[in-house]
């Protein structure tokens, strides 16, 4: 076949020019397309990544866990949703954070763009402000508000939602708490810029969470067969949440 034959520089001006949601089809066509594109941190998905993502998530350290240049293009496919969220949120230029406005007596949060229904997944979120009275990070379908009125908490306000408060580390769903999490006696609280690892496990279908590299433990179980989405809420005026994807988790 021609195409297996064509030298790496053609390859890297003609993938270069196609679409992403393309290479995954080209990737198809044969052995060396295939090698050519399986190299995560080659020039073609260097340049599809300066295209798509602004400079500032490329040069600053959102992206520090994320280590190929297809990884950092992914995580900005499955960045929060800025037609999903709270109209007192915006999402910042960056792709990765969002902000919230100083609205009194609200509740707002975001969704991620991509949900999960199949697989395992890895992502991060961090607070790069004050938390407030109640930070919520976990999950919702596309069926749970992303807004309320009042201080409360959201991501887990439904039987569509599930949710850990950052502030008195107590799980949340359907409007009750599930209990303290991790379960330990003065478990530590969050502190502004850790960033938590949320797993999700849609074979086993739990949540789980990780912090400083620690599990923490399952924290959700019999969660339901539908899309499920990424998720924070927030109540502090002027504050962000980043949330980075970074794939399957890795075990031990």
């Amino acid at each position: 076949m021609a195409a297996a034959r064509l030298p790496y520089r053609v390859l890297e001006v003609l993938f270069s020019f196609l679409d992403t949601s393309d290479l995954r089809s080209c990737s198809l066509v044969c052995k060396n397309w295939y090698r050519f594109l399986n190299d995560e941190n080659n020039d073609v998905w260097r340049l599809h990544c300066v295209r798509k993502l602004a400079e500032e998530a490329l040069k600053s350290d959102i992206l520090s866990n994320v280590p190929t240049y297809k990884a950092k293009l992914r995580a900005f496919y499955y960045s929060w949703n800025p037609n999903d969220c709270s109209r007192n949120v915006y999402i910042k230029s960056n792709g990765f954070t969002l902000h919230r406005n100083p609205v009194a007596q609200t509740t707002d949060g975001a969704r991620g763009k991509i949900g999960f229904r199949t697989g395992r997944h890895c992502w991060e979120v961090w607070w790069q402000g004050p938390l407030g009275t109640v930070a919520m990070i976990g999950l919702m379908t596309k069926d749970s508000p992303v807004q309320c009125q009042g201080y409360s908490p959201l991501v887990g306000a439904d039987s569509n939602s599930w949710g850990w408060n950052l502030v008195d580390n107590h799980l949340i769903h359907n409007g009750d708490s599930q209990g303290d999490y991790p379960p330990l006696n003065n478990a530590p609280k969050y502190q502004v810029g850790e960033r938590i690892r949320v797993i999700l496990d849609c074979e086993d279908n739990t949540l789980a969470f990780e912090k400083n590299y620690e599990f923490l433990g399952v924290a959700f179980r019999g969660l339901p067969n539908t899309q499920l989405y990424p998720a924070v809420s927030a109540v502090y005026g002027n504050t962000e949440v980043s949330m980075v994807y970074l794939g399957p988790p890795l075990d031990g």
